[in-house]
This record gives C-alpha cells, structure tokens and sequence, in this order.
C-alpha cells in the first residue's frame, strides 16, 4: 500500500481543516473520558447539536453515494477525516449505530426504496439507531437468540426482548435480529427487521454501569407489530445480513481512535506522577511499558490500513476485522490499567473529583475500557473467529 496521499486528498485535508477551525471554537473542543460513550444528557445535547452542523456542511456519511446525501469520499478520505476530527479534539457525532453500520448495510442488503426512506434521516440524525443483537441468555452466542416473530397479514409480531442496547432510550429505529423458524438450525430461520422504538409493546430500561453512566439498556418486545416491508434481506437469511453488519462495527471499534496518542497521552501522564520522589516518566521499566503499547498503537493502525487496502480492492468486510478489534480493545485494557498502577491509591479517586490526578479520566477510562472487549463481539468470541475463518483450524 502507498502510504502517500493524493493532491486530491491533501486538498480535501485543507478543505476539511479549514471547516473545523471556522466552525469548531476552541471551548467546543473536548477531550472525552470514554472510548464509546459520553452518557450526559447535556453530552446527548451537545452532540446532536454538533452532528447536524457537521451534516449541514456536508461532512456526515462522506463516503457514501452522493444520491444518498453523502460526498462520494474514498476510503482514505475517510481515514484523512477520522485524522483531522482527533486532531481538533472535535465531539463524537451521535447515530454511530446509524453511520458506522446501518448505513452501510442498506446499501448491500436493502431495497431502493428502504434506502431512500432511511439513509437521508440517519445522516442529518433526524432518526437515531440502535442495534438489538444480544439477549439476556444469549450475548456471545448470537445465533441462539429467542426473540420471536411471527406473521399475521402484513405484519410480523415479535415477542422478547434485548440488552447492552446502546443509546436505545434515545433511538427511534432499532435493527434487530429475530426468529421467523424456530424449527431451523440455529443460524438459520433468522431475519433482520427495522423496528420503530416509538411502536407500542416497546419498553427501555437503562442499565447503570460500572462508571455510573447508563449508555447500555434492556429493551422489551411485547406484541410489537412491525410492518413487512421492514424487513432487510430475505426471510430466514438475517444472518448474513448480520455479520455484514457485525464487519462493519468490529471494523469500525480498531480504526476510528488514535491509539498512538493513547500511548503519548500516557506518557505525559508519567511525567505528572512521582515514584520515590522523581517523575515516574525517570523510570527506566516505565518507559519501557509505554513505549510498547507506541509500538502496539503503530501495529494497530497498520492492521486497519491492510483491512482498508481489501476495501479500496473492491471487498467486502471480512472476519479480518476481528484480528483489529481483538487486538485494540484489549491493548487500551492494558494501558489504562498501567494508568491506574502508576498513579498509586491516587488512581482509585473518580473522575472529576478533588484530589484526582489529570481530572480522574484515567480511572474512567480504564472501568469503561472492559466494554470494548465485549461489545462487537466478546474477545473469546474473536479468537473463535481468527481460528477457523482466517486460520482455518478446526472446530472444538
């Protein structure tokens, strides 16, 4: 792969940079605390507001077709873009399920029709999305989910419920994945449905979490009735829709953070702290440690630079995304809690409290950072997937 960029995408660099600096000040620039989620309700504000500026100046979905309201950018383009957002510090859009996949996935498996109903709204976040995937009895093991539907006239009604919905108390479209043939094996009689949130038979409870956010909630399915022409793919075919769905989030998880800075940020972080009287950035180990995760930081972005280089090809995500996303979500696992050993007892204080060393952040980032290993699919449930997709080892 050439990693020099075209004229043509230096120029959409300066264009891009110079939106941000007339339209992004300085006090709107933020630092978040969580990889994923920024959970206020005066975050929600501040992001939705920050979004539809960003779609009106065209630079929400820009990789998509222009017929559907996006730039037509290249993928390099788009890394140009993810590169210029962390650089200005810029808030995290809201919609990710909507942008980062939804999309994405109408355009393979959807019909023209559900394409111009649904792509328009997600780009200007006048429709949020959430993903209904995991279940209380079964998250790891998709395939098994027992959330119903059958069908009665132009209808199907769906029964059950699911969990670690993220931003489903805000969404107003859920994609979800339900059984149409119980009779089936497992991966099959599986279909792939747009569910209004604002249907009656729908309820959200938020679920706390560990860094007393509520991003993540359980969503019950009482008698929903969703009309047929929701339904994405073919009947009883949801799961290819599924795991197209699935390439693109685990896809998404490894490329869309700047794992090198991580690695500077902790650095900076070993100057502010002291071991035996010294900076603990003095201590030999300690730079040691971080310049491993710079090196692990440097892999990570040429793993997701070599699944882009197969899409400028012309495929398909593939399982390689899970070969990033194993690797990254597990990495920041291991640097924050690094974080939290070099602050001592002071690690242990909240972020955003007194006595707290670089706000607190680090404890933040460390107790969310375990979610990355879950969401997209558990680290177990990728090491599965590199072994027999991408290694071709045998099955247990």
């Amino acid at each position: 792969m050439d990693f020099n960029y075209s004229p043509e995408d230096e120029e959409f660099r300066r264009e891009l940079r110079h939106w941000l600096e007339a339209n992004l000040p300085e006090s709107e620039r933020i630092e978040p605390l969580d990889p994923i989620f920024e959970e206020s309700e005066e975050s929600w504000e501040t992001r939705v507001e920050w979004h539809r500026e960003m779609h009106a100046g065209k630079w929400v979905g820009i990789t998509w077709p222009k017929e559907y309201g996006g730039r037509g950018a290249t993928l390099l383009q788009q890394v140009i873009f993810e590169e210029e957002l962390q650089r200005f510090c810029a808030p995290n859009l809201v919609n990710s399920v909507g942008t980062l996949m939804v999309g994405p996935t109408l355009m393979r498996w959807g019909t023209e029709e559900q394409r111009q109903r649904y792509i328009p709204k997600i780009l200007s976040a006048d429709e949020i999305w959430c993903q209904g995937y995991s279940e209380p009895n079964f998250g790891s093991d998709l395939a098994s989910l027992q959330t119903r539907a059958t069908e009665e006239g132009d209808y199907f009604v769906v029964n059950g419920g699911k969990v670690w919905t993220s931003d489903a108390r805000h969404a107003d479209l859920c994609i979800l994945l339900v059984r149409t043939d119980p009779g089936a094996p497992k991966h099959k009689g599986i279909s792939y449905l747009v569910v209004d949130m604002h249907s009656p038979g729908v309820t959200v409870r938020p679920l706390v979490q560990i860094t007393g956010a509520s991003g993540f909630n359980q969503v019950f399915f009482e008698d929903v009735k969703v009309p047929k022409k929701n339904l994405i793919g073919e009947k009883n075919r949801g799961w290819e829709v599924a795991m197209t769905t699935l390439m693109f989030e685990r896809t998404g998880i490894g490329l869309h953070r700047d794992y090198i800075q991580s690695a500077r940020d902790l650095a900076r972080l070993a100057r502010m702290v002291t071991r035996d009287g010294r900076p603990a950035w003095e201590d030999e180990s300690v730079r040691q440690r971080i310049a491993q995760f710079a090196c692990e930081g440097a892999a990570i972005k040429y793993l997701a630079l070599r699944h882009l280089s197969r899409r400028l090809k012309g495929a398909q995500p593939s399982s390689e995304g899970s070969v990033t996303k194993l690797f990254a979500s597990e990495m920041m696992v291991r640097m924050f809690s690094f974080a939290i050993e070099l602050q001592g007892p002071y690690g242990q204080i909240v972020h955003d409290t007194r006595y707290a060393i670089d706000r607190g952040k680090w404890s933040y980032r460390m107790l969310s950072a375990r979610s990355l290993t879950i969401g997209g699919g558990t680290s177990e449930v990728q090491r599965n997937i590199i072994g027999e997709r991408i290694l071709g080892l045998p099955r247990s």
